[in-house]
């Protein structure tokens, strides 16, 4: 008995449902099976995947609770200046328009995901993580008519998701800024990223971080304190490349050069640093001469601001320079002096006693900070937000607690205070 020859129709049909059965499996595979697809397909080694012990990531907690360097009374009307206005006055239920990530992103570290306002006007903390989180909720504010449509902030890659950023609209100024605002901010790690295509997590895009990180980056700030947040007591980790990096090797890189140098006048080194330190208290992620080195490095900090100074209490951004910043002073404009005493307030309030300079400079820093602050109109803290917001996480750390637990409480409790804190509010 003869058999009947396959028709190229018959062929061309089996052929076009296995290809649609294996676009199907790959496209609702799990991120890691995607990537072993791949390198079964390519012939090339799939991208390492690290272990991440924990759901939620871990805090360091302040220190303190000073109310000599800042009452309950001057901590809430330094926390109703900072919050979160991004609402449209418009459309409440829409972000202003272009709205910069690296505001949102500032915003949720000091407020958390947990913080709610009784303003309307105010994003609580949950609206500021989806607006990060979400392709759609950023495109509420980029996608405006009248703008020119910035590409996405979340950016589906080969092996997950990864953030824009740099100066171009609508991204994240900083590398891993975007991952470690979340990561103080409390999020899950199981939090969905949404894409213009694809529903990630947070997972994903801690993942990509660990895989693309390089030492020689310009920027370690952001992602020396997510990854210690997340993976310690693991001390290392392997990157795309196949190079094994350990937070020595990130310590290391935060001290290198000169003091100055870094984001905000060198002060974010100073504050990743001694969240490495505290880390290690617990979970041993540096080795003891690593601890040493970065404790001495600090004690040096210590030294210099304890001379640099000015007699109303603010640090000016060369305080690297020590007393010489004092005797040749520079032509600070205000925000950088709002920069450089908010954030030694900040890592000086999660750092042991040992590391800080007299506390007669500390108390005159905040009372600096506070009328500084206190003094803005919502059109001056709006354009210098990021400054500002490093104030009130400062301060409520000096009083051992976060914006959000405070005003909260503040807020059932004085009512009428808290509605009329702000009084550049109609």
């Amino acid at each position: 008995m003869k058999s009947k020859p396959i028709s190229n129709v018959a062929v061309l049909t089996v052929q076009a449902v296995v290809v649609t059965a294996f676009v199907f499996s790959y496209a609702t595979a799990s991120t890691s099976s995607q990537r072993l697809i791949r390198s079964e397909l390519t012939g090339s080694s799939p991208a390492p995947t690290i272990a991440i012990p924990r759901q939620t990531p871990l805090t360091v907690e302040p220190l303190y609770d000073d109310a000599n360097v800042v009452s309950d009374e001057e901590l809430a009307a330094v926390l109703a200046k900072i919050q979160p206005r991004f609402w449209s006055k418009a459309d409440p239920t829409r972000p202003i328009e272009g709205l910069k990530p690296n505001y949102v992103e500032h915003a949720l570290r000091t407020w958390s995901i947990k913080a709610k306002f009784d303003d309307p006007q105010v994003m609580s903390g949950e609206a500021l993580k989806d607006f990060l989180v979400d392709h759609g909720k950023w495109l509420a504010s980029w996608g405006h008519a009248t703008r020119k449509t910035a590409p996405s902030l979340v950016e589906e890659t080969p092996d997950g998701a990864s953030i824009r950023w740099g100066k171009e609209e609508g991204a994240s100024v900083h590398h891993d800024h975007w991952l470690a605002c979340l990561t103080e901010a409390g999020v899950s790690l199981n939090e969905p990223v949404f894409t213009p295509s694809a529903r990630k997590s947070v997972a994903d895009v801690l993942q990509e971080a660990f895989r693309d990180f390089r030492l020689d980056e310009n920027e370690v700030e952001w992602s020396a304190m997510a990854f210690g947040f997340w993976i310690a007591p693991q001390k290392e980790w392997t990157n795309r490349a196949g190079r094994v990096l350990s937070f020595d090797d990130l310590a290391e890189r935060l001290m290198r050069g000169q003091l100055r140098f870094g984001v905000c006048s060198g002060t974010h080194r100073l504050y990743s640093l001694m969240v490495l330190i505290r880390l290690d208290d617990e979970y041993h992620i540096l080795s003891p001469e690593m601890r040493e080195r970065s404790m001495d490095h600090l004690r040096k900090v210590r030294d210099l601001i304890s001379v640099s100074q000015f007699e109303d209490g603010h640090w000016p951004s060369n305080w690297p320079d020590g007393a010489d910043a004092v005797a040749n002073p520079t032509d600070d404009a205000l925000f950088k002096k709002v920069i450089a005493t908010g954030h030694h307030l900040e890592w000086l309030a999660i750092a042991p006693k040992e590391l800080h300079p007299p506390h007669e400079m500390i108390l005159k820093a905040a009372d600096w900070a506070i009328k500084t602050t206190t003094e803005q109109s919502d059109q001056d803290i709006g354009q210098r937000y990021t400054f500002f917001s490093h104030v009130g996480s400062a301060l409520a750390l000096w009083r051992h607690t976060h914006p959000a637990d405070f005003w909260m409480k503040w807020q059932a409790e004085h009512p009428k205070q808290a509605a009329t804190a702000n009084p550049d509010q109609p």
